[in-house]
């Protein structure tokens, strides 16, 4: 084995540890406290004297007092985890580039003329042009329709249940084509682990996927989910494409981590954009942030 293939693996297997020793910020982060311990969350956000968190461990949205946390020490851990990830994917794909013999300054080819940026994120090829999907924020909240069911009708057949859903009833980014490629260049390897999502539509929002309470404290999530055809590019890119075409409607690309679905997803949709999306979409992957 030459040096150069040596050192490729060594980079590879350090992208893939920091993924498999916990999952990146934008999933999970640890929400430090004051006598030295910590609580792993998705995101959380400071309200007056309390903090708000979604609880990795429960499932759901929770509180504490605010002088509790150790803020100075949750955020070091953020931007050093930030930082170490940063360094081993420009390694990484610095390795990929001369391992597939890709021009300098350049990205992957994926069609005649056309390559994909260095940067991480998830990318739509519709077989005319290029689309940098956008990331948007999941909200967790109370499936009203199902709580009043419940007390109108108790019974345990009637569960609680919340649902993830995505503000506006249509996403901002809209593919033309209904068998679009998907790119995913990510340096703990989430192009792997992503699903294709049909989402409901109603007027005020999208849902993602529902949460339904069990009487024995487990909670059962469940999505639509489409079947796709996943296939690794590179070391660090992953193509995604639906195994049928799709029809109008609303859709999310999402990661599963421990067999949960990330609440934060790349949104689009089929068909023409009917009224102005609400702005709340970020392209950043690292979650929290601190207002």
């Amino acid at each position: 084995m030459t040096h150069f293939r040596l050192r490729f693996r060594l980079l590879l297997a350090a992208a893939m540890a920091i993924s498999a020793a916990s999952p990146p910020c934008r999933a999970q982060t640890k929400l430090y406290l004051k006598d030295g311990t910590y609580l792993e969350v998705k995101s959380y956000e400071i309200k007056g004297d309390r903090v708000r968190y979604y609880s990795v461990a429960d499932s759901q949205w929770e509180e504490m007092p605010l002088s509790l946390i150790d803020l100075k020490a949750t955020q070091r851990a953020a931007t050093e985890r930030q930082e170490e990830q940063q360094k081993v994917l420009q390694e990484a794909q610095q390795a990929a580039k001369s391992s597939y013999a890709m021009p300098e300054n350049t990205g992957y080819q994926i069609a005649s003329g056309i390559r994909l940026p260095l940067q991480e994120g998830v990318y739509a090829y519709t077989g005319l042009r290029l689309i940098t999907m956008i990331q948007s924020q999941g909200s967790v909240v109370r499936d009203r329709k199902r709580a009043a069911l419940t007390i109108t009708l108790p019974s345990p057949l009637h569960k609680g249940r919340s649902l993830v859903v995505l503000p506006g009833s249509q996403a901002a980014v809209r593919v033309i084509s209904r068998d679009p490629s998907f790119y995913a260049q990510f340096a703990d390897g989430a192009g792997a682990r992503m699903v294709l999502l049909k989402l409901k539509t109603s007027k005020d929002n999208r849902v993602v996927e529902s949460v339904e309470a069990q009487h024995n404290g487990e909670l059962n999530e469940s999505r639509a989910t489409l079947p796709v055809v996943i296939k690794r590019v590179s070391p660090l890119l992953f193509e995604i494409r639906p195994a049928e075409p799709l029809t109008s409607g609303e859709y999310a690309i999402g990661v599963i981590n421990q067999n949960k679905l990330d609440l934060e997803v790349w949104d689009f949709g089929i068909g023409p954009l009917i009224s102005k999306p609400p702005q709340s979409h970020t392209h950043s992957r690292i979650l929290p942030r601190i207002p």
